[in-house]
């Protein structure tokens, strides 16, 4: 029905306005061979399919993601086939957080050593066997093995990918490309939530190893960060690779004397970061914003608020879990995809502002709907009410948390980190974030016990201290270089 040709333009053209919604008007196809270009396009995207082999990536990076809402919906048939207990079950799903924490250890220094593209293979190699492991269990120790590995996996994964899309996007779309991951982690949650409707726990893990498989062969055909090359003294690789990424007639001479200069002032490629270092404004504070901000990420309580959610929805009288479970997957899917279309438009900091202080509003009337549940009647119109507006606040808090929260932390800490100390502080903030994600994934039940009222509460009060902390000690990284960036804090 339709040529080649015109399916390669109308991918771009589709693709290239979803991820950065330029003007178009004037632009206009022309056809080279082995070469499909539209007028006005960066030409990094245009470059030898590139732009199809990035998004062939990040498709493969959307389904290795299924591991973050895979205990949801495979819960009873895992504990019914090896008859689990609950707390069985509890450890198998919290060890990924376990295994992520390993994997955000070694991150940084596997990355910087060989690269992120071999980082990625190596990444991809844990998921594969730990998602076998799991699709072949027979008892606890293989469920186990399988749980730490893939996790590990996406340790690694939840680093490198960030840094690596931030090194080689040009300025005025690093922010989309960037965001897409998180984009990429809440379409892996809802795809986990509905293939679990219609197979069984073994195939979703198979269905897992999949992407890992396809990701590995995907990686020969992308270049490597010219920043990491240019740090290891690689210079011809280095300007080689930030050409292809730009498009072989864009002059890169500016970005490759830019890039120079801020690997200049280390004498050894291979020097790592001393302690010593951290004395340096130019190193401690951006170091200090990358970790609290992936911190506070995980202390606003969205995953106390997602694990809860199920509750929230039958006390509304939603009595089926699986699709209030899938909504709130397909709610953070557009939120997430919104956040990726205007980050490069309003900036960074005023979306973690919104985005942080929606969370609290939300999180406040959710808080006060279960006070005043205590002080109503099970039975009158009132409590059901209440229930309502319950459900109201946490869909609410789940999108505040997509447009902002969810997204940008993660591309701040790509943004900000020097490339003398990106490594350890990058897997530092990575350890940190994943460490306070299994914090409150484990207490968030006990605090539920304790006082839901007063587990809201305390999630609304650290998003209300996000909003200061943003305001005080972010800077705005909106189209400008990673040298500029990185500068500023000098």
């Amino acid at each position: 029905m339709f040529s080649r040709e015109f399916i390669i333009q109308s991918e771009i053209l589709i693709l290239y306005v979803i991820l950065s919604n330029l003007n178009l008007q004037g632009g206009h196809f022309h056809f080279v061979p082995a070469l499909y270009c539209l007028d006005g396009l960066p030409d990094f995207c245009c470059c030898n399919g590139y732009l199809h082999m990035y998004l062939y990536l990040i498709m493969c990076l959307f389904l290795l993601h299924l591991k973050c809402g895979y205990t949801s919906p495979t819960q009873i048939e895992i504990t019914k086939d090896l008859k689990l207990t609950v707390s069985e079950f509890s450890l198998f799903g919290s060890l990924s957080n376990v295994g992520a924490m390993v994997g955000a250890i070694s991150s940084g220094q596997i990355s910087e050593y060989i690269g992120r593209k071999g980082t990625l293979m190596i990444a991809a190699i844990p998921n594969i066997i730990g998602w076998l492991a799991i699709s072949f269990a027979k008892d606890l120790s293989f469920l186990y093995m399988g749980r730490l590995l893939e996790g590990f996996g996406v340790g690694i994964i939840s680093y490198v990918v960030p840094v690596y899309i931030a090194e080689i996007a040009p300025q005025n779309l690093r922010g989309g490309l960037g965001s897409v991951n998180q984009l990429s982690v809440t379409i892996g949650i809802m795809l986990a939530y509905l293939l679990g409707l219609f197979v069984n726990w073994r195939v979703l893990a198979v269905l897992g190893a999949l992407p890992c498989l396809a990701l590995i062969p995907g990686l020969f055909f992308i270049p490597e960060s010219p920043r990491w090359l240019a740090k290891m003294g690689l210079t011809e690789d280095f300007e080689t690779s930030l050409q292809v990424l730009r498009g072989f007639e864009a002059d890169i001479t500016n970005e490759v004397n830019e890039i120079k200069r801020s690997v200049a002032s280390s004498t050894n490629r291979r020097t790592a970061m001393r302690f010593a270092d951290l004395k340096h404004r130019r190193y401690w504070l951006p170091l200090m914003v990358g970790i609290v901000l992936l911190i506070l990420q995980q202390c606003g309580g969205i995953n106390g608020v997602i694990f809860y959610s199920g509750n929230i929805f039958l006390s509304a009288g939603i009595s089926s879990s699986n699709a209030a479970t899938f909504g709130v997957g397909a709610i953070q899917v557009v939120a997430t995809a919104v956040a990726t279309w205007l980050v490069d438009k309003t900036g960074r900091r005023i979306l973690l502002i919104v985005s942080s202080a929606g969370m609290a509003v939300s999180l406040l009337i959710v808080a006060a709907s279960f006070y005043l549940k205590g002080y109503v009647s099970e039975d009158s119109g009132l409590y059901g009410i209440l229930g309502i507006v319950s459900v109201v606040g946490v869909v609410f808090m789940i999108i505040s948390f997509s447009l902002g929260m969810g997204p940008i932390p993660w591309l701040i800490m790509s943004e900000i980190l020097p490339i003398k100390i990106k490594g350890l502080a990058g897997s530092t903030a990575t350890l940190a974030n994943w460490l306070f994600s299994w914090v409150i994934t484990v207490t968030a039940p006990l605090l539920m016990a304790w006082s839901s009222g007063g587990t809201f509460t305390i999630y609304m009060v650290m998003c209300a201290f996000t909003v200061a902390f943003v305001a005080i000690f972010v800077p705005e990284t909106k189209g400008r270089t990673l040298e500029e960036i990185q500068s500023s804090f000098r």
